[in-house]
């Protein structure tokens, strides 16, 4: 009989995947919760250090659940954070999840695999789904929402149980199986390969409801959109986002190799760290953030013809104020995170007085989701992968994260065996064009050629 890899590989049928017997154990990247105080009194908390790869138990499938075969993942920011077990452990996640009782008492485990990027092949389903069965390729949307809430039937990142998969759940991307609800699964975009479909599901839905769904800013043709961290995981598709929509992207990046990536994503209008002062984190200095606003501020007009509309907001701490104060009178700042440091000081009087407006961000619906993978389907919007590791070397892929070394996306090859498999319509590839879909790919040194 064909082991499961091979059958997937070669195509095979519905009832030859459903046929064939399951491992009882998978190989995955995880945390082991006896080593959450590792980093105590550690300035460096080296990520390499404690995400492990090995084999962990196949966990049972619950009715509305399916189980895919990862064939590639990638590296989320909230994969480091659970790594560095800040700014709390995950497993404090784990255990409050698993108090609902009945199914969600598998994920309170010793250990937690962790990844919230994937795309593979649905090998089983559980008995209540019924829009999904083996074979079916898909990418996973990350967000773990609960049915019965209804807050969730407003809007899916309204219920008071939605969770990040694979950073407040486990079983999670990086590992060669993976367990979601089928309320998660979204088709994978046929023009793609595997690594180049998993590279999406967080970010760019994180940045198409922060942008272009209802509930963000809702940019229109012309709109003025600065963008923080324009090449990283969010920023990439930020850009593109923006330009797919008639907008103008003005992008923020920290050096001038950054600056030729987000002219690769169409970013017609670079403006670099180093241009307007910034350096670290000025936000103890009143004086310090309205100065670098007022030089952010003229070199805007100057390139793009006015202030910003919408502020793409993500960095936090270091760079809130100076959005609040550099967006137009009745402009908005849509912000998604925190990433150094989530106690925010700006002065109110730019916000209340001029009519500016914050908009709060997390995830996307499954709805949005949907919408987003559209883009994909014909190319609109592309990946930003630059780099690719094997899930062997997973824990060095997410160190280059940690250590801020990478652009775009960071790739990780899971069950496939190699770069360049996954896509169905060669067509359609040929026609958007290989550079088109890969326009970052080899920016940031990796262990695979793509």
């Amino acid at each position: 009989m064909r082991s499961i890899p091979d059958a997937l590989l070669s195509g095979a049928t519905p009832q030859e995947i459903a046929a064939l017997d399951l491992p009882r154990a998978y190989r995955a990247a995880y945390l082991r919760a006896e080593d959450v105080d590792m980093f105590d009194g550690v300035q460096d908390r080296d990520v390499r250090k404690s995400i492990h790869v090995g084999e962990v138990p196949m966990p049972e499938l619950a009715p509305d659940e399916a189980l895919v075969a990862v064939m590639a993942s990638a590296v989320n920011y909230n994969t480091i954070w659970s790594a560095m077990f800040q700014p709390l452990p995950t497993f404090k996640f784990l255990e409050r999840f698993a108090r609902q009782g009945g199914w969600t008492e598998r994920h309170d485990l010793p250990y937690q695999v962790v990844g919230s990027d994937a795309a593979g092949i649905v090998v089983r389903v559980g008995s209540g789904v019924r829009r999904w069965k083996p074979g079916d390729h898909v990418v996973v949307h990350p967000a773990y929402v609960d049915d019965q809430e209804p807050g969730t039937h407003a809007d899916g990142m309204l219920g008071s149980e939605q969770r990040a998969w694979g950073y407040e759940t486990n079983f999670g991307a990086m590992a060669d199986y993976t367990v979601v609800r089928a309320s998660m699964l979204v088709p994978k975009p046929k023009v793609l390969t595997w690594e180049e479909a998993a590279a999406n599901t967080l970010c760019a839905s994180t940045a198409y409801r922060m942008l272009v769904g209802e509930h963000g800013a809702r940019i229109k043709q012309g709109d003025v959109v600065l963008v923080w961290g324009a090449t990283g995981g969010l920023g990439g598709y930020a850009v593109q986002m923006a330009k797919n929509g008639g907008a103008v992207p003005v992008g923020i990046v920290g050096t001038e190799e950054k600056a030729e990536a987000a002219r690769r994503l169409g970013c017609d209008i670079v403006i670099t760290r180093a241009e307007i002062g910034l350096d670290g984190d000025p936000s103890d200095d009143p004086r310090q953030v309205l100065e670098i606003g007022r030089r952010l501020g003229r070199l805007v007009r100057e390139r793009a013809g006015r202030d910003p509309d919408i502020v793409f907001e993500h960095v936090g701490r270091a760079t809130f104020g100076i959005s609040v104060f550099v967006v137009r009178r009745g402009g908005a700042i849509v912000t998604c995170g925190s990433s150094t440091g989530y106690q925010h000081v700006y002065d109110n009087r730019y916000l209340w007085m001029q009519l500016k407006r914050i908009i709060g961000s997390h995830g996307a619906n499954l709805q949005e989701s949907w919408e987003c993978n559209r883009l994909f389907e014909t190319g609109s919007i592309v990946p930003t992968v630059s780099a690719l590791y094997p899930l062997t070397a997973v824990a060095d892929a997410c160190r280059v994260v940690q250590e801020n070394r990478h652009i775009g996306k960071v790739g990780v090859l899971c069950m496939a065996p190699e770069p360049g498999l996954g896509c169905t319509d060669p067509e359609l590839r040929a026609r958007v064009g290989e550079e088109r879909l890969n326009p970052l790919r080899g920016l940031t040194p990796g262990h695979l050629e793509g």
